[in-house]
């Protein structure tokens, strides 16, 4: 079970990734494993040495009553010491953020890959639309080549 922030890679140049654990309550977990999650304009922010992920999306479990969690609290996750100073010099320089790509199960625990990444002009996006049309279309006629020596 995989949740992909789809838009990530539209609106930014991911400049690298990193793996790095969450701290969720139970009713989040069982939510997660239903997948039932979403990492729409979400983003991570670095603050007093520790990072924090805002605005992550975890619906409600339906078994939770009142042991429930709010849908879109702050949670914090785990990295190593040096990773997040790592991470905040590079935040700290021009146009860089950190925005969650992928969450997903590892071994049981929730993981959620964070992306250096620095934001798209509008003529870039245009160019990746560009792009990917010229693909869709290469794989049309391709298939259809294929089709008339069959």
């Amino acid at each position: 079970m995989e949740i992909y922030n789809r838009r990530a890679k539209f609106d930014y140049n991911v400049i690298e990734t990193y793996e790095a654990g969450l701290v969720l309550k139970g009713t989040e977990i069982k939510s997660i494993r239903n997948g039932s999650a979403n990492l729409k304009d979400s983003y991570a922010t670095i603050k007093k040495g520790e990072i924090f992920l805002l605005n992550m999306y975890i619906a409600k479990y339906e078994q939770g009553n009142r042991f429930n969690h709010a849908e879109r609290r702050t949670r914090k996750l785990l990295l190593k010491k040096n990773e997040i100073i790592k991470l905040s010099s590079k935040v700290k320089m021009e146009g860089f953020t950190l925005i969650p790509l992928k969450l997903y199960l590892k071994k049981g625990k929730a993981k959620i890959l964070i992306g250096v990444a620095k934001g798209k002009k509008e003529y870039d996006k245009r160019e990746t639309i560009k792009e990917r049309d010229l693909e869709r279309e290469a794989r049309k006629n391709f298939k259809y080549n294929l089709s008339e020596y069959n």
